[in-house]
């Protein structure tokens, strides 16, 4: 038995796993995102996003650690005193841990991510680049994708324009991400706001769908934050020069994200494999970023039922050292090796430097 919210893997899940991290990483590389390696424990953080969700340790001394619990806030902790100026391209791979199972991530507690950060980069080539790494990612693993784009910063200046008070501000941002337009004119109806600022916030939950949507958008009397935000996301699109949704009422977490935010999906699969966005100043002056999910892309990518059969039967170590280097190769162990062989689908046999195929023997 193992804990609730964690996985065991086998041979063919188990290989998908590590091929899919090493296509994503090799991807990355190619790009210039060089790896960085960070620890599984850190110091404990109250403040940290994910305190209150994060497996607590006391070690010997009494000091609290947590175990890790997502990158991008160790990342920019570990990482501030060794940047220099100029640009930087850093990628991440690795476990993370929830004390509660997510919802969000398939009820697990233990997961693995896949990610890269573009730091000391802004605007609408910068985010391009980031956009353009996540429909690599997806094309890499040969998985059926589409990128949804929003524009957060875009809805937070538009309730600060409004004059809606905090607390009304954060159910309202609430109700224009879940597209509830019922609950956006009831909270609407308790405070006055002006007429302006009553047309675009109940626009927002509809602005979904392609380049259109930025036309709708434009003819909206936005607060001029929100013009510039929208002016940078129709350059970046231009530039990326790929299709994508559009949603302008994606609300999440503006106060964190400064510009874009996105999530990949596939059909037949609720979950995003990926999200991500810019962050500038959270963390970094400059930032952004995304991360895959590398459990929902074992979903995502419907596992062979079976284990691979190896390409070729070695007979005898010779073979085994003399073959493995090229193919994938496997010693027997047995009586009847052309037998073993048909059952499992090898094709070919291996004696000393000789290769035969299964037929022949």
């Amino acid at each position: 038995m193992i804990p609730e919210g964690t996985r065991f893997l086998l041979p063919p899940e188990a290989r998908l796993k590590a091929e899919v991290v090493g296509k994503l990483q090799h991807l990355f590389r190619r790009h210039g995102y060089e790896p960085v390696e960070l620890p599984a424990l850190e110091l404990y953080d109250p403040d940290h996003p994910l305190a209150e969700r994060a497996f607590k340790l006391v070690d010997k001394t009494g000091e609290v650690l947590a175990l890790r619990s997502e990158f991008t806030t160790l990342l920019a902790k570990l990482l501030r005193a060794h940047l220099g100026e100029g640009v930087h391209r850093f990628q991440y791979a690795g476990p993370l841990w929830l004390r509660e199972a997510d919802a969000e991530l398939g009820r697990l507690r233990e997961y693995t991510q896949v990610g890269l950060e573009l730091l000391g980069a802004t605007g609408p080539l910068a985010d391009a680049e980031v956009l353009e790494l996540a429909f690599a990612a997806l094309e890499a693993l040969g998985v059926q994708g589409e990128v949804e784009v929003g524009l957060p910063s875009l809805v937070g200046e538009v309730l600060k324009a409004s004059g809606l008070p905090e607390a009304l501000q954060r159910r309202a941002q609430q109700a224009i991400h879940r597209k509830n337009l019922p609950e956006l004119k009831g909270l609407l109806a308790e405070s006055p706001v002006p007429e302006e600022a009553r047309k675009v916030l109940l626009a927002l939950p509809d602005l979904y769908g392609g380049r259109e949507v930025l036309k709708e958008a434009r003819g909206l009397p936005l607060p001029p934050k929100a013009q510039e935000a929208l002016a940078q996301l129709e350059r970046t699109l231009d530039l990326l020069g790929r299709p994508v949704l559009l949603d302008l009422g994606m609300a999440r977490r503006y106060e964190y994200y400064s510009g874009i935010f996105f999530r990949a999906y596939t059909p037949g699969f609720g979950l995003p494999l990926l999200g991500g966005g810019r962050y500038d100043g959270a963390l970094f002056p400059k930032a952004a970023g995304f991360a895959l999910g590398v459990e929902r892309l074992l979903e995502a990518l419907r596992l062979p039922k079976e284990e691979e059969a190896p390409e070729v039967l070695a007979l005898d170590l010779k073979a085994l050292r003399r073959f493995a280097r090229e193919r994938r190769t496997e010693l027997f162990h047995g009586e009847d090796p052309v037998a073993y062989a048909r059952r499992r689908g090898i094709p070919f046999l291996a004696r000393g430097e000789e290769l035969f195929r299964v037929e022949e023997a």
